[in-house]
Protein backbone atom coordinates (compact mmCIF):
# COMPACT_ATOMS: atom_id res chain seq x y z
CA UNK A 1 0.00 0.00 0.00
CA UNK A 2 1.10 3.24 -0.97
CA UNK A 3 1.80 5.84 1.27
CA UNK A 4 1.78 8.48 -0.97
CA UNK A 5 -1.57 7.64 -2.40
CA UNK A 6 -3.28 7.38 0.98
CA UNK A 7 -1.60 10.44 2.40
CA UNK A 8 -3.09 12.36 -1.20
CA UNK A 9 -6.20 10.59 -0.47
CA UNK A 10 -6.36 11.88 3.63
CA UNK A 11 -5.52 15.28 2.56
CA UNK A 12 -7.41 16.49 -0.49
CA UNK A 13 -11.52 16.22 -1.23
CA UNK A 14 -12.62 14.45 -4.14
CA UNK A 15 -14.90 17.06 -5.95
CA UNK A 16 -17.62 15.19 -7.91
CA UNK A 17 -19.64 12.05 -7.22
CA UNK A 18 -18.58 9.84 -10.39
CA UNK A 19 -15.54 8.36 -8.86
CA UNK A 20 -15.22 6.97 -5.63
CA UNK A 21 -11.84 6.35 -3.12
CA UNK A 22 -11.45 3.35 -4.07
CA UNK A 23 -11.30 3.90 -7.59
CA UNK A 24 -8.68 6.69 -7.21
CA UNK A 25 -6.58 4.67 -5.13
CA UNK A 26 -6.20 1.65 -8.15
CA UNK A 27 -5.51 4.75 -10.51
CA UNK A 28 -2.98 6.56 -8.88
CA UNK A 29 -1.27 3.10 -7.31
CA UNK A 30 -1.12 1.99 -10.60
CA UNK A 31 0.39 5.41 -11.96
CA UNK A 32 2.94 5.41 -9.15
CA UNK A 33 4.17 1.87 -10.23
CA UNK A 34 4.62 3.52 -13.72
CA UNK A 35 6.40 6.69 -12.34
CA UNK A 36 8.74 4.18 -10.25
CA UNK A 37 9.80 2.43 -13.06
CA UNK A 38 10.67 5.26 -14.99
CA UNK A 39 9.02 4.23 -18.35
CA UNK A 40 9.02 6.61 -21.33
CA UNK A 41 6.47 8.48 -22.26
CA UNK A 42 3.68 10.76 -21.59
CA UNK A 43 0.37 10.56 -19.31
CA UNK A 44 -3.14 11.20 -21.17
CA UNK A 45 -6.38 11.39 -19.53
CA UNK A 46 -9.19 10.76 -22.06
CA UNK A 47 -12.74 12.22 -20.10
CA UNK A 48 -12.46 14.82 -16.99
CA UNK A 49 -15.37 16.12 -16.01
CA UNK A 50 -14.63 18.98 -13.41
CA UNK A 51 -11.40 17.30 -12.74
CA UNK A 52 -11.08 15.17 -10.07
CA UNK A 53 -9.08 12.59 -11.57
CA UNK A 54 -6.78 15.07 -12.80
CA UNK A 55 -6.09 16.85 -9.96
CA UNK A 56 -4.37 13.75 -8.10
CA UNK A 57 -2.43 12.97 -11.50
CA UNK A 58 -1.16 16.33 -10.94
CA UNK A 59 -0.38 15.94 -7.27
CA UNK A 60 0.85 12.88 -7.40
CA UNK A 61 3.49 14.02 -10.70
CA UNK A 62 3.65 16.77 -8.78
CA UNK A 63 5.15 15.06 -5.47
CA UNK A 64 7.29 12.20 -7.58
CA UNK A 65 8.86 15.49 -9.17
CA UNK A 66 8.21 13.92 -12.51
CA UNK A 67 9.37 15.98 -15.89
CA UNK A 68 5.94 13.76 -18.17
CA UNK A 69 3.75 15.99 -19.41
CA UNK A 70 -0.06 15.17 -18.91
CA UNK A 71 -2.41 15.51 -21.57
CA UNK A 72 -6.41 15.59 -21.13
CA UNK A 73 -9.20 15.64 -23.05
CA UNK A 74 -13.11 16.30 -23.17
CA UNK A 75 -15.31 17.66 -24.91
CA UNK A 76 -17.02 19.50 -21.72
CA UNK A 77 -20.50 19.08 -23.48
CA UNK A 78 -21.40 16.01 -21.34
CA UNK A 79 -22.55 12.47 -22.59
CA UNK A 80 -23.17 12.28 -26.36
CA UNK A 81 -25.91 10.09 -28.25
CA UNK A 82 -26.24 6.49 -26.88
CA UNK A 83 -25.14 4.05 -29.57
CA UNK A 84 -27.11 0.23 -29.24
CA UNK A 85 -24.12 -1.15 -27.57
CA UNK A 86 -24.85 0.73 -24.66
CA UNK A 87 -27.99 0.04 -24.09
CA UNK A 88 -28.52 -1.61 -20.73
CA UNK A 89 -31.82 -1.12 -18.49
CA UNK A 90 -29.54 -0.06 -15.60
CA UNK A 91 -27.85 3.03 -17.22
CA UNK A 92 -31.46 4.55 -17.88
CA UNK A 93 -29.71 7.86 -15.85
CA UNK A 94 -27.04 8.15 -18.57
CA UNK A 95 -28.31 10.56 -21.12
CA UNK A 96 -27.21 12.82 -23.80
CA UNK A 97 -25.93 15.98 -21.89
CA UNK A 98 -25.33 14.35 -18.89
CA UNK A 99 -22.15 15.13 -16.92
CA UNK A 100 -21.83 18.55 -18.67
CA UNK A 101 -18.77 20.80 -17.30
CA UNK A 102 -17.29 23.71 -18.71
CA UNK A 103 -13.74 23.96 -19.07
CA UNK A 104 -13.56 27.27 -17.47
CA UNK A 105 -14.89 24.92 -14.39
CA UNK A 106 -11.87 22.31 -14.83
CA UNK A 107 -9.47 25.35 -14.86
CA UNK A 108 -10.58 26.82 -12.08
CA UNK A 109 -10.73 23.57 -9.93
CA UNK A 110 -6.76 23.60 -11.14
CA UNK A 111 -6.27 27.46 -10.24
CA UNK A 112 -7.91 26.89 -6.78
CA UNK A 113 -5.93 23.92 -6.11
CA UNK A 114 -2.50 25.42 -7.02
CA UNK A 115 -1.66 23.07 -9.55
CA UNK A 116 -0.25 23.39 -12.83
CA UNK A 117 -2.75 22.98 -15.79
CA UNK A 118 -2.85 19.96 -17.93
CA UNK A 119 -2.45 20.75 -21.29
CA UNK A 120 -6.23 20.62 -22.41
CA UNK A 121 -7.76 19.74 -25.81
CA UNK A 122 -11.52 20.70 -25.76
CA UNK A 123 -12.87 18.02 -28.26
CA UNK A 124 -15.22 14.80 -28.70
CA UNK A 125 -12.53 11.70 -28.78
CA UNK A 126 -13.31 11.26 -32.16
CA UNK A 127 -11.80 15.03 -33.22
CA UNK A 128 -8.74 14.61 -31.60
CA UNK A 129 -6.22 15.02 -34.46
CA UNK A 130 -2.55 13.22 -34.05
CA UNK A 131 -0.53 16.22 -33.83
CA UNK A 132 -2.74 16.59 -30.26
CA UNK A 133 -0.87 13.73 -29.05
CA UNK A 134 2.48 12.99 -27.20
CA UNK A 135 4.39 10.76 -29.13
CA UNK A 136 4.54 8.12 -26.48
CA UNK A 137 2.40 7.44 -23.47
CA UNK A 138 3.54 5.65 -19.97
CA UNK A 139 -0.47 5.57 -18.53
CA UNK A 140 -3.68 6.42 -19.96
CA UNK A 141 -6.61 6.67 -17.94
CA UNK A 142 -9.59 6.03 -20.17
CA UNK A 143 -13.21 7.60 -18.87
CA UNK A 144 -15.19 7.58 -21.71
CA UNK A 145 -18.56 5.59 -20.53
CA UNK A 146 -19.96 4.61 -24.11
CA UNK A 147 -19.00 2.46 -26.75
CA UNK A 148 -17.29 4.72 -29.37
CA UNK A 149 -16.12 7.01 -26.51
CA UNK A 150 -13.81 4.07 -25.09
CA UNK A 151 -13.24 2.53 -29.31
CA UNK A 152 -11.93 6.07 -30.29
CA UNK A 153 -9.49 6.52 -27.51
CA UNK A 154 -8.45 3.49 -27.99
CA UNK A 155 -7.49 4.34 -31.27
CA UNK A 156 -5.67 7.10 -30.54
CA UNK A 157 -3.52 5.64 -27.30
CA UNK A 158 -2.27 2.23 -28.51
CA UNK A 159 -0.31 2.90 -31.40
CA UNK A 160 1.75 5.12 -29.03
CA UNK A 161 1.40 2.84 -25.53
CA UNK A 162 5.05 1.96 -24.88
CA UNK A 163 6.14 -1.53 -23.41
CA UNK A 164 4.94 -1.86 -20.15
CA UNK A 165 3.13 1.14 -20.28
CA UNK A 166 -0.66 0.96 -18.33
CA UNK A 167 -4.48 1.51 -19.78
CA UNK A 168 -7.41 1.68 -17.12
CA UNK A 169 -10.52 1.91 -18.66
CA UNK A 170 -13.17 3.12 -16.17
CA UNK A 171 -16.87 1.32 -15.70
CA UNK A 172 -14.99 -2.28 -17.94
CA UNK A 173 -17.28 -3.83 -15.12
CA UNK A 174 -20.48 -1.47 -14.55
CA UNK A 175 -23.18 -3.29 -15.86
CA UNK A 176 -24.89 -0.22 -16.54
CA UNK A 177 -22.16 0.69 -19.39
CA UNK A 178 -21.44 -2.48 -21.40
CA UNK A 179 -20.07 -0.20 -24.28
CA UNK A 180 -17.25 0.34 -22.40
CA UNK A 181 -16.63 -3.43 -21.90
CA UNK A 182 -17.94 -4.45 -25.36
CA UNK A 183 -15.00 -1.50 -26.99
CA UNK A 184 -12.20 -3.50 -25.36
CA UNK A 185 -13.47 -6.65 -26.65
CA UNK A 186 -14.31 -5.31 -29.93
CA UNK A 187 -10.22 -3.81 -29.87
CA UNK A 188 -9.04 -7.23 -29.03
CA UNK A 189 -7.71 -5.54 -25.90
CA UNK A 190 -6.28 -7.95 -23.45
CA UNK A 191 -7.24 -7.02 -19.62
CA UNK A 192 -4.72 -8.34 -17.53
CA UNK A 193 -6.62 -7.41 -14.16
CA UNK A 194 -9.95 -5.70 -13.01
CA UNK A 195 -9.87 -3.53 -9.38
CA UNK A 196 -13.46 -1.66 -8.64
CA UNK A 197 -15.57 -1.74 -12.16
CA UNK A 198 -11.83 -0.69 -13.62
CA UNK A 199 -10.04 -2.88 -16.26
CA UNK A 200 -5.88 -2.45 -16.32
CA UNK A 201 -4.50 -3.41 -19.74
CA UNK A 202 -0.92 -4.28 -19.46
CA UNK A 203 1.35 -3.13 -22.62
CA UNK A 204 3.92 -5.65 -24.09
Amino acid sequence: MSKIVDGLLKKYPIISDQIESDELRVILTVLEKSLDSDIQGDVVEFGCFKGTTSLFIARLLQIKNSPKKFYVYDSFDGLPDKSKEDESPLGVDFKRGELRSTKADFIHNFRRANLSLPIIYKKWFHEVEGHELPSKICFAFLDGDYYKSIRSSLALVMPLMVTSGVVLIDDYDNPALPGARLAVTDARLKITDTKHSLGIALCT
